[in-house]
């Protein structure tokens, strides 16, 4: 599995948008700055996420964008599906289209994978990421 780019970039603007916490509001165009991603892509990166309640938008004076939750309850999983939709390996999940679905062994054992992969995702957040942050996740031993 790789994330798109979108997916990608919707979690480093996420990053880069936790880090405004408690110092108000930021706008597209200075998460694009900040980022060094394209503002119109920053631009559709807040529409999604916004309308996925991970950001929100204050109009007016001294308007602009914040977390639409505390860092500590917004991961991975969470922007990654607002960008991209549920997370799943196989097409066959979602849409039931695979020419060998017929016959197929793994289709009754794709939920539980996909379920341990979100799980795996969504035990990350905002707060695991932060640049001052300690890193979240153990070693596994090789």
């Amino acid at each position: 599995m790789r994330l798109s780019n979108l997916a990608d970039y919707a979690v480093i603007t996420m990053c880069q948008a936790a880090t405004h916490c408690g110092d108000g509001r930021v706008s597209a165009a200075e998460l694009a700055s900040e980022t060094g991603l394209p503002v119109p892509t920053v631009q559709r990166l807040v529409s999604k996420l916004t309308a996925a309640g991970l950001l929100r938008s204050v109009r007016g004076a001294g308007g602009g964008l914040q977390l639409g939750r505390p860092a500590a309850a917004i991961n991975v999983a969470d922007i990654v599906e607002a960008v991209e939709g549920p997370i799943g390996l196989t097409a066959c999940i979602d849409n039931g289209e695979c020419e060998y679905e017929v016959g197929c062994s793994m289709k009754p054992h794709w939920p539980l994978i996909n379920d341990k992969l979100r799980g795996a995702l969504a035990d990350i957040t905002l707060d695991h990421l932060r640049p001052t942050a300690t890193p979240p996740l153990k070693e596994h031993a090789a």
